[in-house]
């Protein structure tokens, strides 16, 4: 471990090391863009592109140090998880010790390389980062790699492949702000220095907490910080829950809580409101095998009450994402995660889970401060557009337009023990002047239960317990015999 990497807590890795750590059977690649030829645009005499002294007398020394050519490795392995499935992949490894990892044009010839072959064989990127920027040396044909890319970047995403960065110590400059914050799912090693600035060219009074992977995920920038131990098996896990596209749409979960109908509005909202009453994590367990959550809204939010990521699905293994209120007041990160998490589903053709429980979008100062409005018409837009199939159980309250924003139009379940509403019963008397023993009347006047909602059109229907689901098939099968 190098003194930097000790102040920072992060083990620092050489390429190939980074490569083995995660991955089998590599495959380096070869073929790269040649030099142009001398004396045409981009051709460049003795020391680069600046004529910058002794430039190739320091590439020489640190190819003779890495046993590297430049300052990334790119190739195709295996990444395989603890059950034995493998999931081939393009990985970008950065070597540090190669120029501080830094890009230049020879490594822009590289990343595009690794990025076109992705896309023709249809294979996830996954970039393992450790980089101090764009390199110096070559002047603005080196930072103009940044835009090289962010081009193979935006090329990879639309056709449809994922993203997986994962940062190493340290992280910083063009390439946190492209390889590494432009991915679909950031994980990140602990400790490891990670931001724009790098820690010779920031404030000289700046914090140097705030430029760290822990940092960087409590401010909605990085999914997971993993440590160095568990992070093959979650790049595996994270490789094939976005490698397993399906056009089916996923079906309602039964209903975990209580079945009994409610007879008054006010009984209901008495059943969503309850304490004991199941959440969004027991419907997450009881839904997915195993799972992986995204984190952040990637403008430095983080709504702890939105549960957002992908899963196993139990029964039959396919992979749904999910997005689920957990009972408070949703945020405007919470809304941004959810748009981002249902945009990267819709691309990769994974269907999408919506649980719904809130009272409400947040509204207090500090929300309208964050762009409440605008977050929630962006999760609206998100489900709205969607072509991958979205499915909605309301499992709780449905507090007006800060719940329906999750809700898909047409493809909404409720549980017998949720209500939706305009508006909370509460606030609907006072609004209308009337005294607090009329709430219950007026929770009847909005028709918010279960029930009155399926004749208002606005839910398919009543999920029932699986216990009482597989009685329903059994009964349906003999009538089926009987006809």
């Amino acid at each position: 471990m190098t003194e930097g990497a000790a102040a920072h807590g992060s083990r620092r890795f050489t390429a190939r090391e980074a490569i083995a750590l995660v991955s089998t059977g590599f495959t380096g690649f070869t073929d790269f863009a040649h030099p142009a030829p001398a004396g045409s645009p981009g051709s460049y005499g003795p020391d680069g592109p600046l004529s910058w002294q002794g430039y190739d007398a320091s590439r020489a020394r640190a190819a003779d140090r890495t046993g590297e050519e430049e300052s990334v490795v790119c190739g195709t392995a295996a990444v395989q998880g603890a059950d034995g499935a493998a999931t081939p992949a393009v990985l970008i490894s950065f070597e540090f010790g190669f120029l501080g990892g830094s890009l230049g044009e020879r490594t822009g010839d590289r990343l595009v390389a690794a990025h076109t072959y992705a896309r023709e064989h249809r294979l996830p990127v996954v970039s393992l980062v450790a980089t101090g920027g764009s390199r110096m040396q070559e002047g603005m044909r080196a930072l103009v790699q940044l835009q090289r890319a962010a081009r193979q970047s935006a090329l990879t995403r639309a056709a449809g492949l994922p993203q997986i960065a994962v940062l190493r110590d340290p992280t910083t400059g063009g390439g946190w702000a492209t390889l590494g914050a432009g991915a679909d799912v950031i994980l990140a090693l602990p400790g490891a220095q990670v931001g724009f600035a790098g820690s010779r060219v920031r404030p000289a009074d700046a914090d140097p907490a705030a430029y760290t992977a822990e940092a960087q995920w409590a401010a909605g920038a990085v999914d997971a910080v993993v440590p160095e131990r568990e992070l093959p098996e979650a790049l595996a896990l994270w490789l094939r829950l976005l490698t397993a596209p399906s056009t089916d749409p996923v079906p309602p979960p039964p209903a975990l809580g209580d079945t009994a109908l409610p007879a008054t509005g006010w009984e209901a909202v008495r059943a969503a409101r309850a304490p004991r009453r199941p959440r969004s994590e027991a419907y997450l367990d009881a839904c997915f095998v195993r799972r992986a959550a995204i984190s952040g809204d990637r403008c430095g939010g983080v709504d702890e009450g939105m549960l957002c990521g992908f899963g196993v699905r139990a029964g039959d293994g396919r992979t749904v994402a999910y997005a689920a209120q957990t009972g408070t007041a949703t945020r405007p990160a919470g809304y941004r995660t959810a748009a981002r998490l249902i945009r990267l589903a819709d691309r990769l053709g994974v269907p999408v889970l919506t649980l719904v429980d809130t009272p409400g979008a947040a509204n207090d100062a500090a929300a309208e401060r964050q762009g409440a409005g605008a977050a929630i018409a962006e999760l609206f837009a998100a489900v709205a557009s969607a072509t991958t199939p979205v499915t909605t159980l309301l499992i709780g309250e449905g507090g007006s337009g800060g719940a329906l924003a999750l809700a898909a139009p047409d493809n909404t379940w409720a549980t017998p023990d949720s209500y939706f509403s305009v508006i909370a019963p509460e606030l609907a008397a006072a609004i209308l002047k009337r005294p607090p023993e009329e709430v219950r009347a007026t929770a009847d006047q909005l028709r918010i239960r279960p029930q009155d909602l399926v004749e208002l059109g606005v839910v398919r229907g009543i999920v029932e317990r699986e216990r009482e689901r597989e009685e329903e098939r059994e009964r349906e099968e003999e009538r089926e015999r009987e006809r």
